[in-house]
């Protein structure tokens, strides 16, 4: 190993603290796969009791949507990085949930829609058709779940 290269320890966060931290950062990064093709999309998520939520704005064509069918192991990210003058300053923590991604049924308490505008900040779309927009509530059933802090 190169003597020069530069490391800063981590440790692992107390379940209280993961558990905070999905509850207190609203927005993250979910990866989900097709066979050896990766992709990964910005995104808000609730977290309540242990259930990591996504409300999802999918038109016809949509990748996400055809991304989540072919996951069997989706991962989301949530992290917070601020950087210093110092290196060795440097603070940062990250969680990492894993586990499949399953659409919630319409007829789900989860999916009220109130409830939905009360947990999540408004959708964003991108040149779609408000009318091609069809939103969907998934739920990934966490498997693995795990902090890191420095």
């Amino acid at each position: 190993m190169d003597p020069d290269v530069e490391f800063a320890y981590t440790e692992g966060m107390s379940e209280d603290e993961v558990a905070a931290h999905l509850r207190e950062t609203p927005h993250g990064v979910l990866s989900l796969a097709d066979g050896g093709d990766a992709y990964a999309i910005p995104v808000f998520h609730h977290y309540e009791d242990g259930a990591l939520y996504f409300r999802l704005g999918e038109t016809p064509d949509s990748r996400k949507a055809a991304y989540i069918e072919t996951t069997e192991t989706a991962t989301y990210v949530v992290y917070e990085a601020a950087a210093t003058d110092d290196p060795e300053e440097q603070q940062g923590w990250s969680v990492l949930a894993r586990g499949p991604v399953r659409e919630v049924p319409s007829d789900d308490p989860a999916y009220d829609a109130v409830s939905i505008n009360e947990r999540f900040s408004p959708i964003r779309i991108f040149d779609e058709a408000l009318d091609d927009v069809e939103l969907t509530l998934y739920e990934l059933s966490i498997e693995e779940l795990a902090g890191r802090t420095n």
